[in-house]
């Protein structure tokens, strides 16, 4: 998980904060020097890092803090402050000129994820309603053309290619298409390289003066830490991108690079990968991201990815059903089908506020019992699955030799939906059918059995 470590250090150092009542200007420092050799930990830039925390200090052992009631509160609350300051304040969008297309230039080293992330970014802006047009810009690199009509056609979007042409040719014949058939946004896909040098500077260069791209967008992965800041640098230094893709957020435990890479290149990141999927891209939120990293949460990521990836009708139909307290088999699988396409369950999970991302590697969470609790309610009758009430020891026991499961793992999913329904009856009367409404069909999350996420018992 992202920040993992970082995450359960400060959480550790603001514990000793919390539990001194009054602080002392000494605690103040102990407790930062705690904070700074955690971010260093984290590998974030020297410099950033010493700067950081005396900024920190400096604000919190002012008089207003220190006599206030609930100091260590107070230094959090400046903490998190400071850290979405870090990041770049608040988050960057697209720049979309007077006159479309936009065009968005990626580049990037080799193995950096330019050509997948192109393709998430088409997907994402197809569905805002924008009509993305891809442009295959590396011809050095074997099979880099048909890799990116593979994952365009995932994303839905129509890739221009001209073969092995000279890219500069091919990016302005792109443009002068996008023009003619009504794409919004042109984004050109870059060669790279396995390290800096002169000739891919001097053709990226030649497709920057030839199309005036509104961003160019530096893809890095954010696994090789301080060594992604360094690269963002250096193409900074000769490009002057406009923002950074940071890739692999999910898989990168330190942070260090999305904590350095504003305050180093002065350039935000715009984007954060964060998996495998072609949905798995995120507007960067630098107060979401620091709401994260200090234990927070980050509900309002998780509303927009419902309100993105779920089906608005099915999930409609399933809270008016949980209105009415007619919930059955089949609204759970339903239930099942939807949380499933809002990726695993412990990404979900670190989100809610209060939630340690350190102690969900921890916790067995299996992502497959939706799987298994899906192939339960397929081996029964239609009948079975609208009329709970049928289920006797007999069709139990014919329902596990059916999905050779254990007749056990059928009462467990038969108890879980009388908790839902008793649940649900809890929400009687006005105010439960306003929440309810509101929760727009979300009813999953809300049992006993994951604390928060009924229905997804582990």
């Amino acid at each position: 998980m992202a920040f993992e470590g970082l995450a359960e250090k400060l959480s550790n150092s603001f514990k000793k904060l919390r539990s001194k009542g009054k602080l002392t200007e000494a605690d103040v420092k102990e407790a930062m020097r705690e904070v700074r050799l955690a971010l260093l930990e984290a590998d974030v830039n020297y410099k950033v890092a010493k700067e950081f925390t005396k900024k920190v200090t400096d604000r919190a052992v002012g008089s207003e803090v220190m006599e206030s009631l609930t100091p260590a509160q107070m230094v959090i609350k400046i903490v998190n402050e400071e850290l979405t300051s870090l990041m770049g304040g608040s988050e960057e969008r697209l720049k979309m000129p007077a006159h479309p297309p936009a065009v968005i230039m990626m580049c990037g080293l080799q193995g950096a994820g330019k050509t997948t992330h192109a393709a998430k970014l088409a997907y994402q802006l197809k569905s805002q309603g924008h009509r993305p047009l891809l442009v295959a810009g590396d011809i050095y690199r074997p099979a880099a053309i048909k890799q990116l009509q593979v994952v365009g056609e995932k994303a839905g979007a129509p890739v221009f290619e001209r073969g092995t042409q000279d890219p500069v040719l091919t990016a302005q014949e792109a443009v002068r298409h996008a023009k003619d058939y009504g794409n919004d946004y042109v984004i050109i896909d870059t060669a790279g390289r396995l390290q800096i040098d002169e000739q891919l500077m001097d053709e990226l260069h030649r497709i920057k003066e030839a199309v005036s791209p509104t961003d160019i967008l530096l893809v890095v992965d954010a696994m090789t830490g301080q060594e992604a800041v360094n690269v963002a640098k250096a193409f900074d230094d000769l490009l002057d991108i406009t923002g950074v893709i940071l890739t692999k957020l999910d898989g990168d435990t330190r942070g260090g690079a999305a904590l350095s890479v504003k305050a180093v290149t002065g350039k935000p990141i715009k984007f954060a990968g964060t998996g495998e999927k072609i949905g798995d891209l995120e507007v960067f939120h630098p107060d979401r991201m620091a709401s994260r990293i200090l234990g927070m949460g980050d509900v309002l990521t998780l509303i927009e990815d419902a309100q993105q990836r779920l089906d608005e009708k099915a999930a409609q139909k399933t809270a008016q059903r949980l209105m009415q307290n007619k919930m059955d088999f089949n609204d759970l699988l339903e239930q099942f089908q939807q949380v499933k396409k809002m990726g695993p369950l412990k990404g979900i999970l670190s989100k809610l506020p209060g939630i340690n991302s350190s102690k969900l590697d921890e916790m067995d969470i299996d992502d497959r019992i939706m799987d298994r609790n899906a192939a339960i309610i397929l081996s029964m009758t239609p009948e079975e699955r609208a009329k709970p009430e049928l289920l006797q020891a007999s069709r139990k026991r014919r329902i596990a030799a059916g999905c050779g499961m254990k007749v056990e793992d059928v009462n467990r999913l038969c108890n879980q939906l009388k908790q839902m329904q008793k649940l649900m009856k809890q929400f009687g009367g006005k105010k439960g059918k306003k929440m309810m409404a509101r929760m727009g069909g979300m009813g999953g999350f809300g049992g006993p059995d994951m604390g928060g996420m009924g229905g997804f018992p582990m």
